[in-house]
């Protein structure tokens, strides 16, 4: 408690540092017949476009920006009563701190209809901030027909692996936001979540390695906020999009966004809907060996996994607008999804001389249906232009039923069949979340911010697995794998963050706290022992950030991030459960897992939005990974503590327009990667150094057409026990603008050489070496249209349409 109050006195004790004040002003000359009003206008950083500050004159017409830095700008009109202006580069710097503009004369818009007023401004694919990487959707083309986890797939040091695990610049633990609150998930339902989300109503893809003290600790490996899109345009206005893919199957989704904004009431709607048929085929190779290492034996197996889905997503909300200082809104979000799976499994069992020794042939059956819904309440006061107070609260509540039948048959190497067998399975989740979050913020003179905030949320997961045995045509339960399993959580904590600009230098410090209050039943079963166990630990988490401006400009700038995180187990992998996977492979989860803590620093130069250069390091202790335990042939994946890791990375991103109608992107990174641990009673010492490259050239043609050429490519990735072998791809897309620029046409050709294909190896088993290769329906075309509609009249009021559900992010634990 006394680091929090010293900090608090530090943030505001920074509120008397000195600096020069800098200021733009100007003012509007209205056209003949037209009522002065105020005038929305926009400040963009010259040569990169990026936006810095928008505003409304006063109803005479003038404007000021002020305490802005030392830099190059210029001034866009884009309020829709008058056509779109722009003016030439303004500087400001230190010997011209304070600049008066010539007057603008402003000429009235034809039309007030939104879809008849263009502003020029092109944006970045990706945008480097002080805390964090943004990537905007909108500006890859190839985007347009997929879901969140593709675009995932597309962000610089993203990579996504078979089983939906999300990997940052080569680190695992990475927790993942929807609009500043958490998903809760991992793995398998993380996946199947992001694919419901379209990319055509995601914003931008915030990439954070050292997220703020005002997010949740939580994410090892860092945090990715995915930002929805959201309307501000007054007046009611809406969009359509429909996209077909076809690969080896048949993949449609379907959007619709609603959106209406008056003085007082803001009311707007999002509803998806989307059906995928995909297909693997998955082939693992195993040879056993004896003490001597002499081989035992070979087990070739051979899945083809089919799933279709069905997969309905809502998002709505209301903001009512009290008064000019006070919001209060609700938001509804909402998830439904059914799917039906089918694993037709070979599995081919030779002796010592690569005999023939059995065939085990399964035909398994898995459906589900996943419900999750979600309701916010929030209110938002300012004070002041400078100090604002929010409040938040939620529940969630995720609602997973599995139904599964394993079918085994048994066959001689003649081709008699030995044995058959069945078993079902009956698996009910249950997690409901409740939060409450209030955050205040205040920003003093000279650009000194200071915020602070507390947050509890708590969490009841209730797991059901009841298993049964068909025996003689009796169902018989199966107590080895049936259990009943309880978890409650409960997170308390408080941050303190500041933010200061000293001449050429930019400050960011937090400091957050949080204590966890956790508690595991398991109930057993006439088979099994019920156990429980408790935890309640308090851990402090400092975050800091320096920017220094190496040119008055701010072309040239070095960049120093420090964070400490922490990975608590996910909920799913503390379950004890074993489930079958099939007759030879079972998922378990791990009870004894404890909470893993990352420190992770990183260096940057930067230049313009041109280029970033990176150097990263991390070291965790105790990480969270899936581990492979095999006993008597048979395979467990449980989640597992790996004693330390380490991580070293460097990575750059440069943006370069070649020319107007030709930018590329350009990510590269190499990483080296290194494992200590006791992992079964032996020694785990695996590392390795990989490079990928990300690349993705638009183009711009005449008569409103475009076109996207990208491509990947990744080498060996070493991950504690795993080896996951080199692939890349390579997709194309071309875009036409129609029905007057309302519209747009995508069309998309993915992974054109059918090159991302999954291939590994599993290290570290006990006399057994194995591989994987797997085959998804990643070679595909798709078609994407898009239709925009309605009217949207310029916005009067200079309050945030958003509400409490603001750019902020806020987030819970």
């Amino acid at each position: 408690m006394k680091k929090l109050i010293a900090l608090v006195f530090l943030f505001w004790n920074l509120s008397g540092i000195a600096q020069n004040q800098t200021e733009i002003s100007g003012s509007f000359q209205f056209p003949q017949g037209a009522n002065p009003s105020e005038v929305a206008i926009s400040l963009l950083s010259s040569g990169t476009n990026e936006l810095v500050k928008t505003q409304l004159s006063d109803t005479s017409g003038n404007f000021t920006f002020s305490n802005i830095e030392y830099g190059s700008y210029l001034i866009v009109v884009e309020d829709l009563a008058f056509e779109p202006y722009q003016t030439e580069a303004i500087v400001v710097s230190v010997e011209n701190p304070i600049l008066k503009i010539p007057s603008i004369k402003l000429s009235k818009a034809a039309t007030n209809q939104l879809n008849e007023v263009t502003i020029q401004r092109k944006k970045p694919i990706v945008e480097n901030k002080i805390d964090k990487v943004v990537v905007n959707v909108d500006a890859m083309i190839s985007a347009a027909a997929g879901d969140a986890l593709e675009v995932l797939q597309k962000s610089p040091g993203i990579m996504v692996d078979q089983n939906g695990t999300i990997t940052f610049k080569g680190k695992s633990g990475v927790s993942v936001f929807i609009d500043g609150k958490p998903t809760y998930m991992s793995g398998a339902e993380l996946e199947s979540y992001l694919k419901s989300l379209p990319a055509s109503t995601l914003n931008q893809i915030e990439l954070m390695t050292n997220p703020p003290a005002k997010y949740d600790a939580a994410g090892g490996g860092g945090l990715i906020n995915i930002v929805t899109k959201k309307s501000n345009a007054r007046g009611f206005n809406g969009s359509f999009t429909s996209a077909f893919t076809q690969g080896k199957r048949t993949r449609t989704r379907q959007n619709l966004s609603l959106n209406y904004l008056n003085d007082k009431i803001r009311i707007f709607g999002n509803i998806g809907y989307s059906y995928s048929d995909n297909i693997n085929d998955l082939t693992i190779y195993r040879r056993f060996r004896n003490e001597d290492n002499s081989v035992k034996g070979y087990f070739d197996q051979n899945s083809i996994m089919t799933n279709t889905s069905r997969s309905g997503n809502l998002n709505s909300g209301i903001d009512y607008y009290m008064s000019e200082k006070t919001t209060i809104g609700a938001r509804l979000t909402g998830i439904l999804r059914s799917s039906d799976g089918n694993s037709d499994v070979n599995s081919i069992i030779k002796n010592a001389a690569n005999q023939l020794d059995s065939t085990v042939v399964a035909n398994n059956g898995t459906a589900n249906q996943f419900k999750n819904l979600g309701v916010n309440l929030n209110v938002r006061h300012e004070f002041s232009s400078t100090s604002k107070l929010t409040a938040d609260g939620d529940y969630l509540s995720y609602k997973n039923t599995t139904d599964q039948i394993f079918r085994n048959f048994i066959y001689e190497p003649d081709g008699t069949l030995n044995n058959q067998d069945q078993s079902n399975g009956y698996l009910p989740s249950d997690i409901d979340i409740f939060s409450f979050k209030t955050d205040y913020s205040k920003q003093f003179k000279n650009d000194i911010t200071f915020e602070a905030g507390y947050k509890i949320s708590s969490s009841k997961t209730d797991n059901i697995a009841d298993y049964r045995d068909l025996i003689d045509g009796a169902s018989v339960p199966n107590y080895n794998q049936s259990n009943h399993f309880k978890y409650d959580e409960t997170i308390n904590a408080a941050y303190v963050n500041g933010s200061a600009n000293y001449k050429r230098f930019s400050f960011q410090l937090g400091l957050r706290l949080e204590n966890t209050v956790s508690k595991g039943n398991q109930l057993g079963n006439p088979e099994q022992a019920p156990s429980k166990f408790s935890r309640n630990y308090t851990n402090l988490f400092p975050t800091a950030y320096v920017m220094w401006k190496l040119d008055s400009i701010g072309d040239n700038s070095v960049v120093m991030n420090y964070g400490k995180r922490i990975n608590r187990p996910y909920y799913e992998d503390l379950n004890p459960f074993i489930s079958p996977l099939d007759k030879f492979t079972f998922y378990t989860g791990n009870p004894y897992l404890n909470p893993s803590f990352a420190n992770n620093l990183e260096l940057s130069y930067r230049y313009k939005n041109y280029l970033s250069v990176t150097t990263s390091y991390g070291f965790t202790k105790d990480d969270i990974n899936e581990t492979i335990e095999i006993r008597d042939g048979i395979y467990y994946s449980r989640p597992g503590n790996i004693g330390k890791s380490r991580f070293y990375s460097v990575n750059a991103n440069s943006e370069i327009p070649f020319a107007d109608w030709l930018t590329t992107n350009v990510y590269s990174e190499v990483t080296r990667m290194e494992f200590e641990s006791i992992l079964y009673d032996e020694p785990l010492n695996s590392a390795g150094t990989f490079w990928t490259i990300n690349v993705n050239n638009s183009l711009k043609f005449k008569n409103d057409w475009s076109a996207e050429v990208s491509g990947y490519y990744v080498t060996d990735v070493v991950s504690t026990q795993f080896v996951l072998g080199s692939r890349g791809g390579m997709s194309l897309g071309v875009q036409k603008k129609v029905l007057k620029g309302k519209g747009n046409v995508k069309l998309n050709l993915n992974d054109v050489f059918y090159t991302n294909i999954y291939t590994g190896t599993i290290n570290n088993l006990k006399l057994t070496d194995a591989t994987w290769v797997n085959k998804p329906d990643s070679r595909s075309v798709s078609l994407t249209f898009n239709y925009s509609f309605g009217k949207a009249f310029q916005q009067k009021n200079s309050y945030d349409a958003s509400g409490a559900d603001s750019e902020k992010s806020r987030v819970k634990g």
